[in-house]
C-alpha cells in the first residue's frame, strides 16, 4: 500500500506558491490571547465582589462545598459528547465564560435593575421578587447562551448537532452555577456567625441541602434548553436561515421560562419549591436525559449507517465501521492500543475515532442536502487524518471488532446504500485492492443538490 494518500496536495501548498499572511488580529495567538485575558479579567473581578460579599472565611467555605458537584456535572456532559468529542479548549471556554463573563455580567445587571425597581417603585421586596422572576432569568440565560452562540459561530467545525450544543450548554452552565454557588455558600456562612447556626439546623447546610444535593443540575438543565436550539440549528441546511435564527431563540425563551418557573416556586407559599420541583424539574431533567441519551445512540448509528461506504472504497478495513460505531468497541480498541503501544498510541486511536465520526456526520448532512460549500475539502481533511493514524489505529479497531461483533461481509452486498461510483480508481471495483487505496474524486460533490 502507498505510504501517502492518493490525492493532490492542497491548494497553495505547492512550493513557490504565495499565500497571503493575515493581519495581526487575525492571528490565532492575538485572538486566544485576547480571550484568555479578558476571562481572566472578568475572573480577578468576580473574586473580588465574591469575597468581598462573603468575606474571607465565607468564601473559603462555600468554593469548598461549591466545587463538589462540578466534577459530577462535567465528566456526565463529557460523556454524552464522547461519540465525537469537541476540542478541550471549547469545553474550557464554555466553563471559563459560564464562571466568569457570564456571572459577572449578571451579578452587575441583577444588582442594576433591582435596584432601580426598587427606587422606582419604592417597593423593595417587590424589587427583590420581580427582579428574581423576571430579570434574573433573562440576563443569567442570556449571558450564558453567548458562550454557546460564540462557539456555534467561531467553532462550527466542532458544533455538528445537539449533543454538541448540551455539551457546550452544560459546561457553561457548570461553570455558572459554580460560582453563583460559591457567593450563596459564602453568604449562608456568614449568616450563621451572626447568628450562632451550626450543624443540619445551621443556613449553609440548608442552602448545601437545596443547591447542592437536590439542585445541581437546574442551572444545566435551563441552559441545556439553549444548546439544544443551537443544535438543531446546526443540523439545519445553510440555506434554512429562518430556522437557524428560530430554534436557538426558542431554546432561549424555554431557558428563561424554567428559570423563571423554579425562582419562582419560593413565591408560591410553602409547598411550591416543592410542588415545582416534583412536577416541573424532575420530569423535565428526565425527559432531557432521555432526548440526549437517545440522540446519542442515533448518532452512532449513524457512524454504522455512513462509513461502511468508505470502507468499500478502500478507506477503511471492512470491521471498522461497526468497532468505530460501538462504545464498547472504541473502548477496547483504545486500551488495545494502551498495552501495545503506549500512550502515544492510544491518542492516534483515540483520534482516528474522533476524525471517522466526524466523517460520518459530514456524510450523513451531505446526503441529506445539507452540507456546506467545504463539503469537499472538508472530506478531503478528514481522510488525510484517519490515512496518518491508519497503522495504530487499524489493528486496534480489528481487535475491538473481533471481541464486540461476529465478521463483517466485505464487498457486494452492503446494506448501507450505494457507494458514489467516483470513489473506485479509473478500471477498479469499488473496495478492490491495489497498490493504493481508491479515493474520492474532490472536484465534485457527489451529494450536493
Amino acid at each position: 500500500m502507498a505510504s501517502s494518500p492518493p490525492y493532490p496536495p492542497r491548494p497553495g501548498a505547492a512550493p513557490g506558491s504565495t499565500q497571503r499572511h493575515p493581519h495581526w488580529w487575525q492571528r490565532p495567538a492575538v485572538r486566544y490571547g485576547t480571550v484568555v485575558t479578558l476571562l481572566a479579567l472578568s475572573g480577578l473581578v468576580i473574586l473580588a465582589l465574591v469575597r468581598e460579599q462573603t468575606g474571607t472565611q465565607g468564601f473559603l467555605v462555600g468554593l469548598g462545598l461549591a466545587v463538589l458537584p462540578v466534577p459530577l456535572l462535567l465528566a456526565a456532559f463529557r460523556w454524552l459528547g464522547r461519540v465525537e468529542p469537541g476540542p478541550w479548549r471549547n469545553l474550557l471556554f464554555a466553563f471559563a465564560w459560564g464562571a466568569c463573563a457570564a456571572a459577572l455580567i449578571a451579578i452587575v445587571a441583577n444588582s442594576f435593575a433591582t435596584r432601580w425597581i426598587a427606587t422606582t417603585t419604592a417597593d423593595p421586596a417587590g424589587a427583590d421578587t420581580l427582579g428574581a422572576t423576571v430579570i434574573a432569568p433573562v440576563v443569567e440565560e442570556t449571558a450564558k447562551a453567548a458562550a454557546v452562540l460564540l462557539l456555534f459561530l467561531f467553532r462550527r467545525r466542532d458544533f455538528g448537532g445537539i449533543l454538541d450544543g448540551v455539551v457546550a450548554a452544560g459546561f457553561t452552565a457548570t461553570g455558572f452555577a459554580f460560582t453563583e454557588n460559591v457567593l450563596y455558600l459564602g453568604n449562608a456562612f456568614g449568616t450563621d456567625q451572626l447568628t450562632g447556626g451550626s450543624g443540619v439546623a445551621s443556613v449553609t447546610a440548608a442552602t448545601f441541602f437545596v443547591r447542592i444535593v437536590m439542585s445541581p443540575f437546574a442551572h444545566p438543565l435551563f441552559t441545556v434548553l439553549t444548546g439544544i436550539g443551537f443544535g438543531a440549528a446546526a443540523l439545519s441546511a445553510d440555506r434554512q436561515r429562518v430556522r437557524r435564527v428560530l430554534f436557538p431563540l426558542a431554546g432561549l425563551l424555554l431557558a428563561m421560562g424554567m428559570h423563571a418557573l423554579w425562582n419562582g416556586s419560593a413565591t408560591l407559599g410553602q409547598f411550591g419549591f416543592i410542588a415545582v420541583y416534583g412536577a416541573f424539574m424532575v420530569p423535565t431533567f428526565g425527559l432531557l436525559t432521555w432526548l440526549v441519551v437517545w440522540t446519542r445512540q442515533r448518532e452512532l448509528r449513524t457512524v454504522r449507517t455512513e462509513l461502511p461506504a468508505y470502507a468499500v472504497a478502500g478507506w477503511l478495513r471492512p470491521a471498522e465501521p461497526f468497532a468505530l460505531g460501538s462504545m464498547r468497541a472504541r473502548r477496547l480498541a483504545r486500551k488495545f492500543a494502551r498495552e501495545h503501544g503506549g500512550r502515544p498510541a492510544a491518542r492516534a486511536v483515540a483520534q482516528y475515532e474522533a476524525y471517522a465520526t466526524s466523517l460520518a456526520f459530514l456524510r450523513h448532512r451531505g446526503r441529506a442536502g445539507k452540507a456546506g460549500a467545504d463539503f469537499v475539502t472538508r472530506e478531503r481533511e478528514l481522510l488525510l487524518e484517519l490515512w496518518h493514524r491508519r497503522a495504530a489505529a487499524r489493528p486496534a479497531l480489528e481487535h475491538a471488532a473481533r471481541l464486540t461483533a461476529p465478521p463483517v461481509p466485505y464487498g457486494a452486498g452492503w446494506a448501507y446504500g450505494p457507494v458514489p461510483a467516483a470513489w473506485a480508481a479509473p478500471g477498479q471495483a469499488p473496495g478492490q485492492a491495489s497498490g493504493q487505496p481508491p479515493y474520492p474524486a474532490y472536484g465534485e460533490n457527489p451529494y450536493r443538490r
